[in-house]
Order: C-alpha cells, then sequence, then structure tokens
C-alpha cells in the first residue's frame, strides 16, 4: 500500500504509537440514487431527461422544460451487504472478528419544486443527499484500531435558475448549499485489557454550485451536460477519549485538535435522450469524478509526531445506458444499467474505505393517477464485488489487517410522487 507519511512535531512523546483517524464506509461515496425517478435507471439521461422537478439537481438548464409548477418528493432506503473475511496474514492478537454486517438499513429523503417566472425564466429549489454514507461493526472485529463506527453526509440545498435562450438552448445554474456531518469511533489498543475508544465529531457548511446546459437537436433529441463544483467540508475536531490504560490516559491527557477537512469531488455529466418512437426513448451517460482531489487522510499519533496518510485516490469515470416504455397511457416502465470505474488500486485499499467498482442495475415504473398527479417506485442494484485489503504493519499498535469484503452489494429502493400545481 503507498502510504505517504509526514511528521510534526508533539508536545508529547507516545511510545509504541497510536493512530487516530476519521473514517466513513462507502463502496461509492456519489449516489446518482436521490429519491427520484432516475433511480429507475441507474441515472442514465440524467442530464438530458427533464422530465421532473429533479432537474433541479441533476440538470437545472432543464428547468426549461418544464411548463408548470412542479413539486417532487421521495422517499428512500438503502440495504447493504458489507462483511469482511480476514485471512492468515491478519496479526493473529486481532482476533478473527470478521464485524458482521457493516451496513444495514439507511433511509433517506428528497424534495424538489420548479416555479416558472414568466415565459423564459424558471426557479427552482431542492434538498438532498449525494454523498457519503455510514458503518458500524462489531466491537470485537479485526480492524477495530482502524475503524469502528462512523459517519459521514453531506445534506444539500440547491437553490437554482434556468433561462431559455431560444427554444433550443436553454441555461441554468444554482448554489449547493451543503451541511457536512463527522462521527467517527474507534477502538484504542490500551495492550492489556479491554480497548479504549476514541471519537471525533463535527458539522460544518461547505458551498459550492451546479451549472448546466441543454440542448434540443430537433424534436426527439435532447443533449444535456452538468458541472458539479468541488465542496470543502472543513472538519476539524479534538479527539475525545475514554476508558484508556493508565499510560495512555498520560499521554493524551491533552490531545490537539486534528484538521480533518475534505473536498467532495467535482463532477461532469454529459447526458442524451433520444425519443425512437411514440412509445420507446433511449437515454445514455458518460461522466468522470475528480476523487483524487477528495482529499480523505487518516491522521493521528506515531511515536514522537503525528502522522497523516494520503490514501491515493484516483479519479473514476462513469457511463450508463437506459431505456423507458410508455406501455399505456397511464403507465410508463424504465430500466437501465451503469458502471463506475474504482477510485483506489487494490493495493492502497483500506479498511476504512474499502472503494471499488461498481455495477448497477435498476428498474421503475410512474403511474398516472391524474394530470397532475403521478407516483413511482425504483429499485436498484448495486454490486460492487469482492473488495481485497492489505492494511497495516504486524509490529505497530493496530496491527495487520489482511482478508477481503467479499460479494459486497446494496439494494436501494424509492418511493416518489410526481405533482403539477
Amino acid at each position: 500500500m503507498r502510504h505517504h507519511p509526514r511528521l510534526t512535531r508533539l508536545g508529547s512523546t507516545l511510545a509504541g504509537g497510536l493512530l487516530l483517524n476519521a473514517t466513513a464506509l462507502a463502496s461509492g461515496l456519489i449516489l446518482y440514487e436521490i429519491a427520484t425517478p432516475d433511480a429507475a435507471l441507474s441515472g442514465a439521461g440524467a442530464a438530458a431527461r427533464a422530465g421532473d422537478a429533479a432537474t433541479v439537481f441533476t440538470n437545472p438548464a432543464g428547468m426549461s422544460q418544464l411548463e408548470e409548477a412542479q413539486f417532487l418528493g421521495g422517499l428512500q432506503v438503502l440495504y447493504g451487504s458489507v462483511s469482511f473475511t480476514p485471512d492468515a496474514a491478519t496479526s493473529p492478537r486481532l482476533g478473527a472478528g470478521d464485524g458482521g454486517n457493516a451496513l444495514g438499513w439507511l433511509p433517506a429523503a428528497s424534495t424538489f419544486v420548479v416555479v416558472p417566472l414568466g415565459e423564459k425564466w424558471r426557479a427552482g429549489f431542492g434538498a438532498l443527499s449525494y454523498f457519503g454514507l455510514a458503518e458500524e461493526f462489531d466491537e470485537n472485529w479485526v480492524g477495530r484500531y482502524y475503524v469502528q463506527k462512523g459517519t459521514l453526509l453531506g445534506l444539500s440545498l440547491t437553490p437554482s435558475l434556468s433561462y431559455a435562450i431560444t427554444d433550443w438552448l436553454s441555461l441554468g445554474g444554482g448554489l449547493n448549499a451543503m451541511y457536512g456531518v463527522l462521527d467517527t469511533e474507534v477502538a484504542v489498543n490500551n495492550g492489556v485489557g479491554p480497548d479504549g475508544q476514541m471519537a471525533l465529531k463535527d458539522q460544518t457548511w461547505g458551498f459550492g454550485g451546479n451549472v448546466g446546459v441543454l440542448v434540443k437537436v430537433g424534436e426527439k433529441t435532447r443533449l444535456g451536460v452538468t458541472y458539479l463544483s468541488p465542496v470543502d467540508l472543513d472538519f476539524r475536531d479534538t479527539p475525545a477519549f475514554s476508558g484508556l490504560g493508565p499510560g495512555l490516559s498520560v499521554l493524551l491527557a491533552n490531545p490537539a485538535a486534528l484538521d480533518l477537512g475534505m473536498t467532495v469531488p467535482q463532477t461532469v455529466m454529459l447526458s442524451g435522450y433520444r425519443t425512437l418512437s411514440d412509445r420507446w426513448a433511449l437515454l445514455a451517460n458518460v461522466g468522470w469524478q475528480n476523487l483524487n482531489d477528495f482529499g480523505y487522510v487518516e491522521a493521528g499519533v506515531e511515536h514522537a509526531g503525528t502522522t497523516t496518510l494520503d490514501l491515493a485516490y484516483q479519479d473514476t469515470w462513469h457511463g450508463a445506458l437506459g431505456a423507458q416504455y410508455q406501455a399505456s397511457r397511464n403507465w410508463l416502465l424504465s430500466g437501465g444499467f451503469a458502471y463506475d470505474s474504482s477510485p483506489v488500486d487494490s493495493e492502497d485499499r483500506t479498511v476504512t474505505l474499502p472503494l471499488g467498482e461498481q455495477w448497477r442495475f435498476s428498474l421503475g415504473a410512474q403511474y398516472q393517477l391524474s394530470r397532475s398527479l403521478s407516483v413511482g417506485a425504483a429499485t436498484t442494484f448495486l454490486w460492487a464485488g469482492d473488495l481485497a485489503v492489505d492494511q497495516g504493519d504486524p509490529s505497530s499498535l493496530r496491527g495487520r489487517v489482511s482478508g477481503a469484503f467479499d460479494d459486497a452489494w446494496f439494494v436501494l429502493m424509492n418511493l416518489n410522487l410526481n405533482w403539477k400545481f
């Protein structure tokens, strides 16, 4: 694993070494599933579809396609299976605990509204979360000195405007005001007796932007491109310790505040929407995510100084393809699949963030209850596969953790309601 230590002086020296890390688990940190009908397409065509108020976020320029005021609300639940299997290379003193399933049920919700402001202008607002996940391992798992429990979430508010320059070209943009939440617990190796605990918590606001262009190419084709800027979340906290042994209690009596800031990645998405007939439409995406600048850092105390570790993230690429079928006057059926490349090489993967490539497969349906009201449901199966990990030094206080998160998968399900008013 290619880790790059950087050392700074401390007021005191810690013999042996204790590493403090801020952690959150996500087989994918950026989620395309935000409790909207786009989830039925694995996000395919999201920047070009412009079929409901969710375009406030997926491409604000698409608001120009909505003739009436619209409200879209959705409820979503995620369930994941992420379990670790240690191998023989794991330090024996860590035991053999597999940690159980690190992800259980995780609820979410989103809401969007678009209002016309004359013939060419539209105003919109959205509240959603597209970044982060959470984790919780059993107390005796082998990686408890790296991560035991953690939450990293970004909750976004997105006021937006769009303007129809011509009948075939629209522009849009808005603010991405993100409220970040960091909450982490890590076990501390006391050497003798039960483990201690270290906790890090902080909340902060970060700000970015979201801009988009929508182009109509004839009557049957739309192209959309969006740029979502990076958002800096300047987390900072002083570690809170409990259950420390006598020696560590003295050495960590006055811990220094840790800079835990990170950058939510910027993204670019190009989408297409093509009507094939009165019943069929084809949708597609190509996207880029700048995870190389994510800036996730493990920070801690080693011997005579603090150390931070560069976890060697790399940019990722996204592709998606989907289709919609108007089965009847009231029923619209959707399906799609998507692929995202891995943001980390296998040798750089850690137990704190076991990221890997992703495959998405989605289905969904919308039912038109009346001219102004429709309801829908969507489900996505996300496959992450086997995520091998080999982290740490057998001679360190935390030990070496080696093995794999076997057959990692997620299911996301949502219900949504669209109202034209």
